[in-house]
């Protein structure tokens, strides 16, 4: 596994993930991102990112692991019809 630092690793391992999870989607993004801790060294990103898949709008929120890339919690938000 890869450490995850940057916008680009964030992206790249939350795509990879939701991949796993969830299958081929489409229209994938993701939608905010924070550290973990707020305060102190960070060893954490919780990430909420958005797709598409069968006609749904999936909203998951992942905690990935800084220094390895490992996801230790993946919480399906919302799933929604879009407008």
């Amino acid at each position: 596994m890869q450490k995850v630092s940057t916008p680009e690793d964030i992206q790249r391992e939350s795509s990879r993930v939701i991949n796993a999870l969830y299958g081929n989607v489409s229209d994938f993004r993701v939608n905010e991102t924070f550290e973990i801790p707020e305060k102190g060294p960070r060893e954490a990103w919780d990430v909420q990112v958005n797709f598409m898949l069968d006609s749904l709008k999936y909203t998951v929120d992942l905690e990935i692991q800084e220094k390895d890339g490992q996801v230790t919690n993946a919480r399906l938000i919302d799933t929604m019809t879009p407008l």
